[in-house]
């Protein structure tokens, strides 16, 4: 039996953690059962020896088996539409019933369109380049030693996310196709969704003669889970990604013992230069407000050149609120129209994720930047203008993972960039910055050839 197969069909010691008698199977797979499970830990370190078992067998596997695996996994994810809708349903039911606001349950809603587009992102994934083993460089010494720098797997990725149980598919796909296993657990609210996405997915990559164990889900709601991955399993966990609020992301930044891929949060910007055309501001400055207001690159703030307040100012905010967004903006944003509510000091720091919008004049370029650098989140900036020289200084100084000129900041998806989706927007320096795909999912390590060379 090979590694793979090995890994695939290990019988599950974490069923022993749980009440009552086996686990139910589908094609070999272990069906989570939720609320069942009576010693968190115990469980934990269970999935995180599985998954260090699955990520090494994954990381030899040849590109077209993960290929044919995940496009298993989208055949299944359609298949399994109306199961996978119904439970859908029943999260998006109780989080009515629990009072959770429009923006988020835009999140958390899944619909036909939507999950054959979930399936067609696993389809894309599958079809990406394979990134384990490309040779990122090369070069000789004078010695005559023949050196490569080579990509290779990160090893295992926990992923911590809440509401959006596409995310379920999406990181999933990504670390396999980066020849990671991932440990995935979803929100609350998202429960039965996440469930209902990840048998569909975990059916799939079996099939396909890939270990079972190289996509799991958490299949418990007690927040001790959470805790026990950040903790890193015993060194099963090599990265952990939180996907969520900013109290979520905080928490894992703030307790995690392994490396975090992460974004606080996404206060975007949009700065309307005075050389702006304004037919194009107007449509650019729609879309990236309203198109899905619930997104992280969705924009908060307005920023608007004095210079050009005379035919720019009035039109956009004119705009924003005929179309039912709310303006909260300064003095002389006030002033253009007595629907603008005032902007406060926290306004410039809010995430608003709803269609809310704050609007401040300032005085030029580098007013413009000065006020990204102080309040933004070095997540998406944008520039409108049609002077060359004024957008690559802002290209240039605005230091932001995805810095944009003239178009909406709604691009800033792993999918627009070509990455076939993501697994979320890092904002930090190291590692991984901006859309987090399957090449960013992967480190490197140094091949050595010699011909007998010994150093004196």
């Amino acid at each position: 039996m090979n590694a793979m197969s090995a890994a695939s069909s290990a019988p599950s010691s974490a069923a022993s953690l749980r009440a009552g008698s086996a686990p139910e199977t589908r094609l070999g797979v272990p069906v989570p059962q939720p609320e069942r499970v009576n010693d968190v830990p115990a469980l934990m370190l269970e999935i995180g020896r599985r998954a260090q078992a699955a990520a090494r067998a994954l990381a030899l596997a040849p590109a077209e088996a993960k290929r044919a695996g995940l496009k298993a996994a989208a055949q299944a994810i359609r298949a399994q539409a109306p199961a996978i809708l119904v439970a859908n349903a029943q999260d998006v039911a109780a989080a009515q019933a629990s009072g959770m606001s429009a923006s988020m349950l835009d999140r958390l809603t899944l619909n036909a369109a939507r999950l054959d587009a979930t399936a067609r992102g696993v389809e894309e994934i599958a079809d990406l380049p394979d990134p384990v083993g490309t040779v990122i460089d090369s070069w000789e010494r004078p010695n005559g030693l023949r050196m490569e720098r080579v990509r290779t797997p990160l090893g295992v990725v926990g992923v911590i996310y809440e509401s959006r149980p596409n995310v379920t598919a999406d990181a999933g796909s990504l670390c396999l196709k980066a020849g990671n296993a991932v440990i995935l657990r979803g929100g609350s609210d998202s429960f039965h969704s996440s469930r209902a996405i990840h048998a569909a997915m975990a059916e799939g990559i079996a099939s396909a003669g890939l270990p079972a164990d190289a996509i799991q889900l958490v299949p418990t709601r007690d927040r001790a889970a959470v805790g026990e991955m950040l903790g890193g399993l015993a060194g099963a966990i090599d990265v952990i990604v939180p996907r969520g609020g900013k109290s979520l992301v905080a928490r894992v930044q703030s307790e995690a013992r392994v490396p975090v891929f992460a974004h606080l949060e996404g206060l975007v910007h949009i700065y309307v230069d005075k050389a702006a055309d304004p037919a194009k501001a107007l449509a650019v400055v729609r879309n990236a407000k309203l198109r899905r207001t619930s997104v992280c690159g969705a924009a908060e703030t307005l920023l608007v050149d004095s210079a050009g307040a005379g035919t720019l100012l009035a039109p956009l905010v004119t705009m924003l609120l005929d179309e039912g967004c709310e303006v909260r903006g300064d003095p002389a944003t006030q002033a253009v129209d007595p629907r603008v509510r005032p902007a406060s000091e926290g306004d410039w720091r809010t995430e608003y994720l709803d269609a809310i919008i704050s609007v401040k004049l300032v005085d030029g370029l580098h007013a413009a930047i000065d006020h990204i650098e102080t309040y933004g989140s070095h997540h998406t900036d944008a520039i409108l203008t049609e002077d060359a020289v004024v957008a690559e200084t802002f290209l240039r100084e605005v230091d932001s993972a995805i810095v944009v000129h003239n178009a909406s900041t709604q691009f800033a998806d792993g999918g627009e960039f070509g990455f076939g989706g993501e697994i979320g927007i890092a904002t930090g320096r190291m590692h991984a910055r901006g859309p987090v795909g399957a090449e960013q999912l992967t480190s490197f390590k140094y091949r050595v050839r010699g011909t007998g060379q010994i150093r004196p």
